[in-house]
């Protein structure tokens, strides 16, 4: 039964994070743009595969990242929403992009275009759009000779930040000119950008071939941090953590200036069965030492301190979290987790995980997590309503298909066993699943023996 601390808690929080959500609309949001970075087309006649336009989307994000002025969208999300949507902003002018944009939330575009020269050079034309209405807006060109192509995609976000006018302190557009030329190597360079590719795709065999390409990259350049960070990254999606932790690792050491490993190692530690809370915090520490305005940083500190039980100092950082991020749906997943996992707060974690959702619906832990705490408290077509929806975004989510096989086990047996089946078909292709895979045969022969 809840007590009275829990429901004091409960609004304490929601109180303290709604003055944060407000002072933000008021304060941040008006300097820091939510940016919507999508792949420039390939505008050489029969050019064919566009990779390259693809690392100016690539490398634009990464650069972005370096100022609290711009908080790009992350390039996962930006495909899940293509996908769903059925849009091709290759395609369809400005009309699918500013649809594409004000679907997610962003105040600006940055799109555009390039072409090959004749010489082997590349002309690189970036445009600007507003999704409210307003017309896109070309930028100057960047030209460059075959020996300047790394160079010269790398200057496309300085004129974004001087056609948004901007200001940066000569230190900060250092290190964005830095960030947006993560490898000197043009063969290193295509390997990780098709590597990235092949991760967005979001499947196993997606993640196989981005294994095998992000791991040229690093052997072409070993001093490539980025990609050892995303060989990493996608060493996790297969599920082999000692293999991720060696490559987040060999990046910190190639660049001890990038966050984005130390907050993956405190990642992993959270991960651990040993609890290494202790060490988790360190690495969320060391990344936001390295830039402070990282949000998903902030989100999992508070998440460690509250696994210690520092509730307090949890929302502390939730609070810095949506003071740099107002649209940050990670803050409110972890405040589901807590209301749920810690308080038993039914409405306010399914109000939590309802609002994770709201800020993106592709958020598809969110959906899991609300669809767990219906199925517990025994509403299951709703737990099974939320499980389908996952589906329907990432037909090859093996947990959701796990789920709602459970589920329908207490409301419709035949549907159970379909998805069974179903799930079994699916999971017995992914090493992650060996176990769960063995869970669901007994479970499948004891409702084919119920059905006799």
């Amino acid at each position: 039964m809840r007590n009275r601390e829990d429901r004091a808690l409960g609004l304490f929080i929601l109180c303290s994070l709604a003055v944060v959500v407000l002072w933000a609309g008021q304060a941040d949001a008006a300097k820091s743009r939510v940016v919507l970075i999508l792949p420039f087309q390939n505008a050489t006649p029969d050019g064919g595969d566009g990779w390259f336009g693809e690392g100016i989307a690539e490398t634009l994000y990464l650069a972005a990242q370096i100022t609290p002025a711009l908080a790009p969208i992350e390039r996962g999300r930006v495909v899940q929403a293509l996908r769903a949507g059925g849009l091709d902003p290759g395609q369809g002018a400005e009309r699918s992009v500013g649809a594409l944009a004000r679907q997610l939330k962003a105040d600006v575009v940055f799109a555009g275009e390039y072409r090959k020269t004749p010489e082997g050079g590349v002309s690189i034309t970036p445009r600007l759009l507003d999704p409210r209405g307003g017309e896109g807006q070309a930028l100057e060109p960047l030209s460059g000779g075959p020996d300047r192509l790394l160079e010269t995609q790398a200057e496309v976000i300085l004129g974004y930040m001087k056609a948004l006018r901007i200001p940066a302190k000569p230190e900060e557009t250092a290190k964005m000119a830095v960030a947006a030329k993560p490898t000197a190597d043009l063969t290193a360079f295509e390997a990780y950008v098709k590597a990235r590719r092949a991760y967005l795709r979001g499947v196993q065999d997606g993640y196989e071939a981005a294994v095998e390409l992000f791991s040229r990259a690093v052997e072409v350049d070993p001093t490539f941090a980025a990609a050892h960070y995303q060989l990493g990254r996608t060493h996790l999606a297969l599920g082999n953590r000692w293999k991720a932790t060696a490559q987040f690792r060999a990046a910190t050491q190639v660049d001890p200036s990038l966050p984005e490993p130390f907050k993956a190692i405190g990642d992993i530690f959270m991960l651990s069965p040993r609890r290494l809370y202790d060490q988790a915090i360190e690495g969320y520490q060391r990344a936001l030492t390295l830039r402070p305005h990282y949000a998903d940083a902030h989100v999992g500190l508070g998440d460690a301190r509250a696994a210690k039980g520092d509730n307090e100092g949890a929302i502390t950082h939730y609070q810095k979290a949506l003071a740099v991020d107002p649209l940050n749906a990670r803050v409110h997943f972890s405040l589901g987790k807590i209301y749920y996992n810690e308080k038993g707060l039914y409405y306010e974690a399914v109000t939590a995980y309802k609002k994770a959702i709201e800020l993106d619906q592709f958020f598809l832990d969110a959906r899991m997590g609300l669809g767990e705490i219906y199925e517990e408290k025994g509403l299951y077509q709703d737990a099974i309503g939320e499980y389908r929806k996952v589906i329907e975004a990432d037909p090859k989510h093996a947990g959701a298909h796990y789920n709602v096989a459970l589920a329908y086990e207490r409301v419709d047996v035949k549907e159970a066993i379909a998805h069974w089946e179903r799930y079994i078909a699916l999971a017995s292709q992914m090493a992650t699943e060996k176990e769960w895979v063995d869970v669901a045969r007994q479970h499948l022969k004891k409702l084919r023996d119920k059905e006799k």
